[in-house]
């Protein structure tokens, strides 16, 4: 792709840097940007800084959040003895939407992946651990997507807890296997979370 401007070329090569985002798409959002008020990309920017500068990670669930304590877990309404545990900050959005669940979140971070060099220790694990020592907590809901590393990542909390009292349980198999969390629409989504089951009884698929 040939640029007339090496500026231009520039701003296409990082938007493209972007997830799901081609040269081609690139070029014409970039275009897009300049037809509009200078202001509106202003705005754009300012905003992406802010963001990139200000936002912060709860101290509890590890979920994004613009204070310390996020909104869920600050919510005297949710039910704090029930954690659901998710891979990231998009499955507690896909989750949300479903207003099924009523607990709080903990946000792991991602999956172990061995062959992506991810391990426990790079994952907020020990911390939900931690929790659950504490004894202040009935249900675990594994939510990880129905992938090999999902029932991995399952499997390994479920042996760093089972000595201890706490319920586990995973969300029922109504998403399909082998998808993520954040593309399940949401009556499937939250009918997963009402019927989840046991932990255990999912280990006989494994």
């Amino acid at each position: 792709m040939e640029f007339s401007s090496k500026l231009l070329e520039r701003a296409v090569n990082e938007m493209a840097q972007l997830p799901g985002i081609g040269k081609r798409t690139a070029l014409r959002l970039v275009l897009h940007l300049l037809k509009q008020p200078s202001e509106r990309t202003q705005f754009l920017s300012q905003a992406l800084t802010t963001m990139r500068e200000e936002i912060k990670f709860c101290k509890n669930c590890h979920n994004i959040s613009d204070v310390e304590v996020c909104e869920i877990c600050q919510n005297p309404k949710r039910n704090h003895r029930i954690i659901c545990v998710v891979e990231d900050v998009r499955d507690v959005m896909a989750i949300e939407n479903t207003n099924q669940f009523k607990g709080i979140y903990h946000v792991l971070g991602g999956k172990i992946s061995p062959i992506d060099g991810i391990g426990p220790s790079q994952l907020n694990i020990n911390s939900l651990v931690e929790k659950v020592k504490l004894g202040e907590i009935e249900e675990l809901i594994f939510a990880l997507s129905s992938t090999m590393e999902g029932d991995t990542t399952n499997f390994y909390i479920f042996k760093q807890i089972k000595e201890y009292t706490v319920k586990t349980s995973t969300i029922a198999r109504g998403i399909a296997v082998g998808d993520e969390l954040e593309y399940a629409d949401e009556v499937t989504l939250g009918r997963s979370i009402l019927n989840r089951v046991p932990f255990e009884n999912s280990l006989k698929n494994i």
